[in-house]
């Protein structure tokens, strides 16, 4: 017999639906209970019930898996250029990080909603808090990823904080000085000009891991269009297949219709010819009393003329 695992267990459970959970969960604990299997059972009882907005996350990992991966990649490099870039480009990523996330929650809403399970404004807030929190935190990326989430993540504190700050604020009387005196040895040469080659790295690498983020986000934004293309394409597939089959039901009713019309046309028929053919038989019949009556008639004048010549 096959040795049922927790996270077999969990993964079928938290592909359901809220109000699907309780029933099911309580079940699989029973039957792992009743086959010896008393931890199992007791980590099964564990599992917490998702709330409809981390049903709706789950749902987006399942039904959209290849979007997975490029998101996880993508929070790796912003986490990256949040803590290397300055002023207008950082504005510019997260710009370009909130557009992502709000069309991801936007399709987490379709899917949950394809699913019976419409979401309310709060569980769709609530959603994009916890891309927020993928895109922030690894371990809430990791555990997002699993799809097995019970409660919605939220964003390490300070994380989008900090890149506004860091986008918006000058740089301090501190910072001002230590630049100075930084120029000041990068005129004066030696080790100086290899402070400045040192920046001029760091920079090409701060420039590299922005334009990385970039291409990241770009391959995800093109993977939930691609994702709301097909969506579209299925939705007119959608209404095209129930066109087809409205007119095929039609059809069908007019073919039925129509045998029904036939049916009683060859009954009319039926009838018809029954009735022509008793009309035949009455005028044979009639024809033949005719006959009968004049041959009856002949022999009567023969008779009477038989009759009167002996007379």
């Amino acid at each position: 017999m096959r040795v049922v695992e927790l996270d077999d267990v969990a993964d079928e459970l938290y592909g359901l639906r809220p109000q699907e959970f309780t029933a099911a969960r309580d079940d699989r604990a029973r039957r792992a209970r009743a086959a010896g299997q008393r931890e199992l059972a007791a980590s099964i009882r564990a599992l917490r019930r998702p709330t409809l907005a981390a049903w709706a996350s789950n749902l987006l990992v399942r039904e959209q898996d290849e979007q997975v991966a490029p998101l996880l990649r993508l929070g790796e490099e912003l986490r990256g250029a949040h803590r290397n870039l300055e002023g207008a480009e950082l504005r510019a990523l997260s710009h370009q990080q909130h557009q992502l996330v709000n069309a991801l929650s936007e399709q987490a809403g379709r899917l949950a909603g394809d699913a019976g399970q419409p979401l309310g404004a709060q569980a769709q807030h609530e959603v994009a808090q916890t891309l927020h929190a993928v895109l922030a935190d690894p371990e809430a990326a990791r555990e997002w990823a699993a799809g097995r989430l019970s409660k919605p993540l939220t964003a390490t504190p300070g994380f989008e904080a900090a890149a506004r700050e860091a986008a918006a604020a000058p740089p301090s009387r501190d910072q001002a000085r230590k630049r100075s005196r930084e120029d000041r040895r990068d005129q004066a040469g030696g080790k100086d000009r290899k402070d400045r080659t040192d920046r001029k790295a760091a920079k090409s690498g701060a420039a590299k891991r922005t334009e990385d983020a970039r291409k990241a986000a770009r391959a995800v934004r093109e993977t939930a269009d691609q994702a709301r293309r097909r969506r579209r394409e299925a939705d007119r597939a959608a209404e095209e297949t129930a066109a087809a089959r409205a007119e095929r039901e039609e059809a069908e009713e007019r073919l039925v219709r129509l045998r029904a019309e036939v049916r009683e046309a060859e009954e009319a028929r039926k009838q018809s010819r029954g009735r022509e053919k008793e009309a035949e038989r009455a005028e044979r019949q009639a024809r033949r009393r005719a006959g009968e009556a004049e041959a009856a008639a002949e022999r009567a004048r023969r008779q009477a003329d038989a009759r009167g010549y002996g007379n």
